[in-house]
């Protein structure tokens, strides 16, 4: 018999689960939170606040691990809008011209996406809310299993034949490694200095679902100041404020209206605010190299643990997709849990989490960055290969 245990029960972990069960006799998910039972914000993720899009190649990985989640999603009330055909993009160098170049993103709430994807992902999963992991067993060869903690109880150690730690840019599994007598694991951190603000609006009456999805750049030689709008369920748009948006009235309206355009800030007037304005600050791009490391066996970092970018650039969703499919591909081709090295799964999730890392701190680490010459504006041909890249489609897939 062969168990794993998944440690982090958000989007990358519940993903992990959910192949980990077609590989393993045995899945046990440790989730420090408790799922509510309809699409509701929790205390474990504060972040479900903020806008959140699943990118093409995101979209099409989650719906080959879990056919007919798309769907479900659409029918919910999810929006998909090709890019540029159905997005209105404001570049550093101009209006990109609404072309049809295969890449699209899907748009809904977190708390809606999240809802519908772990009612199709954890059949056949354990789930232990309320649990925090509070190390690993083992040595620096081999680790053995994980020892977790409930509020009033004892800790308790779990046996296990591989523990994944999905807990995010907040992992403790570097410590954890270092008390096995592992090296130390490798990081870099790339600091944005953005910070962005979030609020739900009411679509006027039967807008929202025409309204296409809004992006506006900052201006290379001006402040770092741009916004979101996307379209969400039940008749709602969501609206990002990047920079250093105030997080209060009037504030927040005036800086939408202060933009390069101010589009998104005149939709924001003809809508009807819902709820408080949100902040978020912990935007530095973080890599953490645990391929580099001697690991032991048994144990692997996935999702934000491992890569973690600036949260403006969309992709955390995807590549948290992306990672379970060529997880799921790499068990099927060693046979399972137990025969397959794990220092060579660790290689191959820096792999998937490499493009998305590379164009966050081409961005985010340049002073004043322009990403497209002004060709790329009118081209179609320009623009395909750009979007291509932005949402993560492999260079030897076809375009739909």
């Amino acid at each position: 018999m062969t168990r794993a245990v998944v440690l982090g029960g958000g989007f990358a972990g519940v993903l992990a689960a959910a192949v980990l069960a077609r590989h393993a006799d045995d899945v046990l998910l440790v989730e420090g939170d408790r799922y509510p039972s309809a699409p509701l914000p929790r205390r474990g993720l504060p972040q479900a606040h903020h806008s959140h899009v699943l990118v093409t190649g995101g979209a099409r990985a989650l719906e080959e691990l879990l056919p007919g989640t798309l769907k479900a999603l659409y029918a919910r009330g999810a929006h998909r809008r090709g890019l540029t055909g159905d997005v209105l993009i404001l570049s550093a160098d101009g209006w990109f011209a609404r072309h049809d170049t295969g890449a699209y993103l899907i748009s809904c709430t977190r708390v809606l996406l999240d809802h519908v994807v772990r009612r199709r992902a954890l059949r056949g999963v354990t789930v232990w809310p309320d649990t925090v992991a509070l190390g690993l067993t083992g040595d620096a060869g081999r680790v053995t299993g994980v020892t977790v903690g409930r509020a009033g109880g004892p800790p308790r150690t779990v046996e296990a034949d591989l523990v994944v730690d999905a807990t995010g840019r907040r992992s403790k599994a570097p410590s954890w490694l270092a008390g096995l007598g592992v090296p130390q694991i490798e990081e870099t951190v790339v600091a944005s200095e953005l910070a962005y603000a979030t609020r739900l609006y009411r679509a006027p009456a039967g807008r929202a679902a025409a309204t296409p999805a809004i992006m506006i750049h900052p201006h290379p030689d001006g402040p770092a100041r741009g916004a979101t709008l996307f379209p969400i369920e039940n008749g709602r748009w969501v609206v990002t404020l990047t920079g250093d948006p105030p997080v209060k009235e009037p504030g927040f309206t005036a800086f939408a209206h202060g933009l390069r355009s101010p589009l998104i800030g005149e939709l924001m007037a003809a809508a009807t605010p819902l709820g408080r304005i949100r902040p978020y600050r912990d935007t530095s791009n973080r890599r953490r190299f645990f391929e580099r490391a001697p690991l032991p066996e048994g144990v692997l970092a996935i999702g934000d643990a491992v890569v973690a970018v600036n949260p403006v650039h969309s992709h955390g969703l995807s590549i948290a997709a992306l990672t379970a499919l060529r997880l799921d591909r790499e068990l099927a081709g060693h046979g399972g849990v137990k025969p397959c090295r794990t220092p060579e799964l660790q290689a191959a999730v820096a792999e998937v989490a490499d493009p998305s890392w590379r164009m966050a701190v081409g961005q985010d680490g340049s002073p004043r960055p322009t990403l497209l010459s002004r060709a790329a504006l009118t081209s179609h041909q320009f623009a395909t290969r750009i979007f291509r890249a932005q949402t993560l489609i492999a260079e030897q897939e076809s375009t739909p």
